[in-house]
């Protein structure tokens, strides 16, 4: 490729969207139990409520993090960057 394709370098991925969520726990259900779920109902997830959550980014894992409120949304603070992504 050229260098005519290029232009502007790096800056023409900075307009590309992708997928970022954060995982606040995980819990294991039958589904006779999940069939009896309704309002109100609790899930008890497999982390403590200081634990860090886990930042993803296109299904891969990238970073840990913490909640946090901003105004009235809920957002994280991230707390470490992994080295590598992780699945």
């Amino acid at each position: 490729m050229g260098n005519d394709t290029m232009v502007g370098g790096k800056e023409a991925v900075y307009d590309v969207s992708v997928e970022c969520y954060a995982v606040l726990g995980t819990a294991n259900l039958p589904i006779a139990q999940l069939l009896k779920l309704g309002r109100g109902a609790v899930v008890e997830l497999d982390r403590k409520v200081n634990d860090p959550v886990d930042l993803y980014v296109n299904r891969k894992k990238i970073a840990k993090a913490e909640v946090v409120v901003v105004e009235d949304h809920l957002a994280v603070t991230v707390t470490e960057v992994l080295k590598r992504a992780a699945d």
